[in-house]
């Protein structure tokens, strides 16, 4: 079966140039990698958050692992704005990490401790239980400028391969400081 689009390339790490619409990314395996920015290209940013931040009804996605008990460990948590609520909800593979899973859903109890907290996330047909520690990158969205794609940025975007074989990318996620991209 042929698929319509062939699936995006995850490309991170930190800029090295920026030439017009062209940016250079150095990747995690110290390889350079040039992506054409696609007109009206957007640019958006992760900052920093905590247990804190994650309410009851806050709507996350949470990258984890399972661990002996049935309940998931996570390893990343994204807070998403109110406006992206249901996005990609549910509970799946998660091919970023082995034996790993990704659950999108709402909060539907917290309880915190001083090394973490507990959650209980709901989405239709489940939930998850779901424990987060302080070695969890937990992080949210905030609004950037195309202006901070500079070098040293630390930058993550899905980029679509063109017939030429060049990269194009039509949003590009930076990382404030204290920040750590999303896996």
């Amino acid at each position: 079966m042929s698929q319509a689009q062939a699936p995006g390339t995850r490309v991170r790490g930190e800029v090295e140039a920026v030439d017009g619409s062209t940016l250079t990314v150095k990747n995690g395996n110290d390889e350079k990698v040039s992506i054409s920015l696609a007109p009206n290209y957007s640019v958006g940013a992760v900052v920093k958050a905590s247990v804190a931040d994650i309410k009851k009804g806050s709507f996350i996605g949470v990258g984890a692992r399972p661990q002996p008990d049935g309940t998931l460990l996570a390893v990343q948590v994204f807070i998403f704005p109110e406006a992206m609520r249901g996005t990609g909800e549910g509970h799946r593979p998660w091919g970023v990490l082995p034996d790993s899973t990704m659950t999108n859903a709402t909060v539907a109890d917290t309880v915190s401790r001083v090394d973490g907290a507990n959650l209980v996330l709901a989405y239709p047909g489940g939930e998850q239980k779901v424990t987060i520690t302080p070695e969890a990158n937990i992080i949210m969205a905030a609004p950037a400028e195309a202006a901070e794609l500079k070098p040293g940025a630390q930058v993550a975007m899905t980029a679509s391969r063109q017939a030429d074989g060049k990269l194009t990318a039509s949003r590009v996620t930076i990382a404030k400081p204290g920040a750590q991209l999303p896996m």
